[in-house]
């Protein structure tokens, strides 16, 4: 009962731990371009990957996207969304694909990364994903033979604070969704 007592008293320090763990934060620096992952319907990674551009960091973003949003490709919808806030549309190329994970996009972005002789790139991707993310893409890479430099860039998300994920349903559901998934990926699932 004491230990209860205590862990649920001490709750803001683990709780915070908690979501200080799927956060991983490289910066931005130089690179040959910026890479959005898919799955973000506020508009914040690609707003972020904008920013990237604007500040000298790339002079393009490579937007992933699957058809899956009432029928429309997610990239062209991000692209449509980004050029709505005033960014040019030529800094964005859509990167179609039928990606329904990570490791998925993982498949797809890094041979198009190779095939235009990519060197260096940001992944730009929710707060909440980019340790597993980056996890995922460092595998893959390995297994490619094939190891640009990356560098993770957070993009905020709506909801998720890794200070304060516990207090907010919708941030709550998040960190559930994220660490069951980086459980399953380190079982192999």
């Amino acid at each position: 009962m004491a230990l209860a007592a205590i862990a649920f008293l001490a709750r803001s320090l683990w709780l915070h731990r908690l979501g200080d763990a799927l956060v991983h934060d490289d910066g931005p620096a130089k690179a040959d371009i910026a890479v959005v992952l898919a799955g973000d319907f506020f508009g914040h990674r690609i707003e972020r990957a904008a920013q990237l551009v604007k500040q000298g960091y790339v002079p393009a973003v490579l937007v992933s996207g699957p058809d899956s949003v009432y029928g429309r490709n997610e990239a062209d919808l991000a692209i449509e969304f980004i050029t709505h806030e005033g960014y040019p549309q030529q800094w964005f190329i859509p990167l179609p694909n039928t990606a329904h994970s990570t490791k998925d996009e993982s498949a797809s972005i890094l041979p198009e990364l190779r095939r235009r002789n990519i060197h260096s790139f940001l992944l730009v991707t929710s707060n909440y994903h980019t340790a597993r993310a980056r996890r995922i893409f460092l595998a893959a890479e390995h297994a490619m033979g094939y190891a640009p430099q990356m560098r993770v860039v957070t993009a905020p998300d709506e909801y998720f604070r890794a200070d304060n994920w516990w207090q907010n349903r919708d941030a709550q559901k998040i960190a559930f969704m994220e660490w069951s998934k980086t459980i399953a990926a380190a079982l192999g699932k």
